[in-house]
């Protein structure tokens, strides 16, 4: 018995959508149902709108002759600019890699069986991240005012303006850090540390050699937009005159009077370091995800 052929559209006319030819023959049989896509007029409407606001708003920033674009790409290269902005990098680096070494002891120290080393952790975290990082920084510009001497060491002079936004931005940036740190190991299943702990590794080999490595994956993302925020945030150093990307620019529009330009010229450097920061964070995200179903 040969097998049923089924043709779209009504008999006689192949092609169009209709019955089949039991289907016709048969009147109880309803008409085939066509499968139409859904009309999403509003969404394309408010695409379409958005789109017009922001060509509107991009043709408004590069027609404008107030942003003095000639001036931007005067001194978007300049040595002082340039000389600034190797001193933001700088700056983010050591505070980067200085911090998540604080941090990660404070994460042990908080994640410790030991009250006096929780208790520890807790308050340094605590205390960084309720005062403000200007505060802090200002505080330890004058710490020569509350101790003249640290056991017998004249303090007065003894920090210059970026040894203090080391110490400053280092010392609050390991109180997040410590954070999230913490919440990585604590996201790393406990039965691998019960094999570990099997195996008869340490403390430490067991910290270094299976619970870091697997809590990476939750530590890179958070860990890249503090990277990010770090490098905007250096800018708040320029209230201790450490001459930074924006000081530099500071320094320049103060004597030229071409606020809007310069600021533009710091503006565009901090967005292109940090599309470089963010495709780096990328590929860094999906190394340590790989064998993982978010791994792309």
């Amino acid at each position: 018995m040969s097998a049923p052929v089924v043709t779209l559209g009504k008999p006689g006319k192949p092609g169009k959508p209709g019955r089949t030819p039991d289907a016709a023959a048969d009147p109880a049989a309803g008409p085939v149902l066509r499968i139409v896509p859904a009309r999403r007029t509003g969404q394309w409407t408010a695409a379409g709108a958005v789109v017009v606001l922001v060509a509107l708003g991009l043709f408004s920033v590069v027609t404008n002759k107030a942003f003095q674009w000639d001036v931007v790409g005067d001194y978007f290269t300049s040595t002082s600019v340039l000389r600034g902005l190797g001193l933001t990098l700088w700056l983010t680096a050591v505070v980067m890699v200085l911090g998540f070494v604080l941090g990660t002891v404070l994460a042990v120290f908080r994640l410790s069986a030991n009250p006096v080393l929780r208790a520890v952790g807790w308050g340094y975290v605590w205390f960084f991240r309720s005062t403000p990082i200007l505060v802090q920084l200002l505080f330890w510009f004058n710490i020569g005012a509350l101790y003249p001497t640290i056991l017998g060491v004249h303090t007065v002079n003894l920090l210059g303006p970026v040894a203090v936004a080391v110490v400053g931005l280092t010392l609050h940036e390991a109180a997040y850090a410590a954070e999230v740190v913490r919440g990585g190991i604590l996201s790393v299943d406990r039965g691998q540390i019960e094999a570990a702990q099997s195996l008869g590794l340490g403390r430490g080999r067991r910290l270094t050699r299976i619970v870091l490595p697997q809590a990476m994956r939750a530590i890179v993302p958070p860990a890249g937009n503090m990277l990010i925020g770090t490098l905007k945030g250096t800018s708040i150093v320029s209230v201790i005159a450490v001459q930074d990307l924006l000081y530099s620019v500071q320094l320049v529009y103060h004597r030229t009077y071409q606020v809007i330009p310069l600021l533009l010229v710091a503006t565009v450097w901090y967005v292109l370091v940090t599309s470089v920061l963010s495709v780096g964070q990328h590929y860094v995200e999906r190394y340590y995800a790989r064998g993982t179903a978010g791994a792309r």
